[in-house]
């Protein structure tokens, strides 16, 4: 396993944990990244597995609330509400994604134009809806209606192009549909569990014959690293987007998308 491996894979994992959680495409950031470093990987596994570190991430930091909503399940009402909300909104894009899976990760994962034109969109659409005088009727994402929760995981089904971002979509969706700016975000962290454990699970097993030993210690680092900055990145985004909105995610995107567009056009 050569340093420049490990430094890179290091640098991809951070990028993973950095950006998961917010509105900006961690796997476009990875896609590009890797393109401009040269790294490559087993069927483009890397890139899926080392979510899982983002994962176990938000599971510690609301291990608590999810352990009460276990517990809660059998007799309470509003606990059943919520978590089948939650598998509603997964249903979707789990669907059309396991029916879509070689033919996104052949060609669209390949595409580093498409995630940049992507990044460019979705921030400019960010924007746009941040600035929107919209009037928030939903506060409590454990109350929200079942139509509610198909409708954003309807927008999360745009996300299955590399470049619109999980997040990104179902948070748009949420704040169109009447959701606050917190609680957009916060649903999209519970949305996120089964999501991307879902992505993990199909992913690991499409590439469980061409994955060897050798793979492995570059996905841990990744992994490592994934973990490290999503447990940094979800204590402190529902506070600040609650106060600062969505705006500097969309110029992030703007500025990342645009760079990318001049590299590709300069080194190819």
């Amino acid at each position: 396993m050569e340093s420049q491996t490990i430094v890179e894979a290091l640098l991809l994992g951070l990028l993973e944990g950095l950006t998961e959680f917010i509105p900006v495409s961690s796997t476009g950031h990875i896609l590009l990244a890797g393109h401009f470093l040269g790294f490559h990987s087993t069927g483009k596994a890397f890139e899926i597995l080392i979510q899982l570190g983002a994962i176990l991430a938000i599971l510690s930091v609301y291990f608590r609330r999810l352990w009460k909503m276990l517990l809660e399940l059998p007799y309470d009402r509003l606990t059943r509400h919520f978590v089948i909300g939650i598998l509603i909104a997964f249903l979707p894009a789990a669907v059309i994604g396991a029916l879509a899976h070689d033919f996104i990760k052949t060609f669209l994962f390949e595409s580093p134009r498409l995630i940049c034109i992507m990044l460019i969109i979705g921030g400019v659409v960010l924007l746009a809806v941040d600035r929107m005088n919209l009037k928030p009727v939903y506060h409590d994402v454990e109350r929200f209606p079942t139509r509610l929760y198909l409708q954003i995981g309807l927008f999360q089904c745009l996300s299955l192009i590399p470049g619109t971002s999980r997040s990104g979509s179902t948070i748009v969706g949420a704040l169109l549909l009447g959701v606050d700016k917190r609680a957009a975000a916060e649903f999209s962290f519970f949305l996120a569990m089964p999501t991307m454990v879902g992505a993990f699970a199909f992913d690991l097993f499409k590439n469980r014959n061409v994955l060897t030993s050798a793979d492995l210690p570059i996905i841990a680092i990744g992994f490592v690293a994934a973990f490290v900055s999503a447990l940094i990145v979800v204590r402190f985004l529902l506070d600040f987007v609650s106060r600062k909105g969505y705006s500097l995610f969309g110029w992030w995107r703007l500025v990342v998308g645009g760079l990318g567009l001049v590299a590709l056009m300069i080194w190819g």
